[in-house]
């Protein structure tokens, strides 16, 4: 698991150029047309719902990518509850630069904010409880390392980035290994005598017996998929706190809560990603002058 609130790993340039070539290849004609090269402004990103912030560094750059003369400040922290109406971005300059960088930059914002806003609330839902909320890999296509990031944000944890972070056996793993002879404990051994040293094993479980044998076959973390807090409940003083334990599958706010109190370890919920509502944020100009 990761929880290091920083973009260093993120290439943010090559994601701005992508985002930029999709809204911006063609220019802004609309702008170009009816806006004067010599009107220059204040502009603020204001937010419209209370909220945790999240994608101010690809904001920046988004807008000095457009317009490098603009002046740009930061009035809010990745990572910050955000108030209804607070001012998160100020940008003074250009008027036509302005509005080049608006859509692309909102788009980034909204959707970051969106699923920091989202992860926040399964957070506080868990507050007092030993269990930790972490995302998973049911994220957008390209966007997978930001939106983890967005995770942080709203204060949880980071699951696997990619294939390659670790073990996890899975339903479909099993019943392939299953149909050929394996059992449970047996494909624990497989993984631990094939896979590379570092990494740990994590195995879903689908009852009590499962559980006891995955870790009596030496499996570091156990995935408890799709149970009801009664079964994980049932399980987890079996395990004797000799194995660390994952809760998953369809888990929502309405149950989230009763999930933690079972004493499960994790808490993996696909839902801060892939289903986090954007948070409403707008692009105000608020003042505007012509140049002298």
């Amino acid at each position: 698991m990761q929880n290091n609130l920083n973009l260093a790993s993120i290439d943010i340039n090559q994601l701005v150029e992508r985002a930029l070539q999709e809204d911006y290849s063609l220019g802004d004609p609309t702008s170009n047309a009816i806006i004067t090269t010599d009107l220059s402004g204040t502009a603020q990103i204001v937010a419209r719902q209370e909220g945790v912030c999240s994608g101010l560094p690809i904001a920046k750059k988004i807008l000095e990518r457009v317009d490098n003369t603009l002046q740009i400040q930061e009035l809010s922290t990745d990572g910050q509850r955000l108030e209804k109406d607070q001012i998160i971005l100020e940008i003074k300059g250009s008027v036509r630069s302005i509005l080049a960088a608006e859509r692309t930059t909102l788009n980034f914002l909204q959707h970051l904010s969106g699923i920091a806003t989202q992860t926040a609330t399964y957070v506080n839902a868990v507050s007092g409880t030993a269990a930790r909320i972490v995302d998973t890999r049911k994220t957008t296509p390209g966007l997978r390392k930001l939106e983890k990031y967005a995770v942080l944000c709203g204060g949880a944890r980071n699951h696997r980035q990619s294939l390659g972070d670790g073990i996890l056996i899975k339903d479909n793993h099993i019943i392939a290994l299953k149909s050929v002879g394996h059992t449970i404990s047996t494909i624990v051994k497989l993984a631990r005598d094939q896979a590379p040293h570092a990494l740990r094993i994590e195995i879903e479980v689908e009852s009590e017996a499962e559980a006891i044998e995955a870790m009596e076959a030496g499996a570091d973390v156990l995935l408890l998929d799709n149970m009801s807090a009664k079964q994980i409940q049932k399980i987890i003083p079996q395990l004797h706190n000799k194995v660390t334990t994952e809760a998953s599958g369809g888990i929502t706010l309405d149950s989230v809560r009763e999930i933690a109190a079972t004493g499960v370890d994790i808490i993996s919920v696909g839902a801060i990603t892939h289903s986090a509502p954007s948070l409403d944020l707008s692009l105000d100009i608020v003042t505007i002058h012509l140049d002298s």
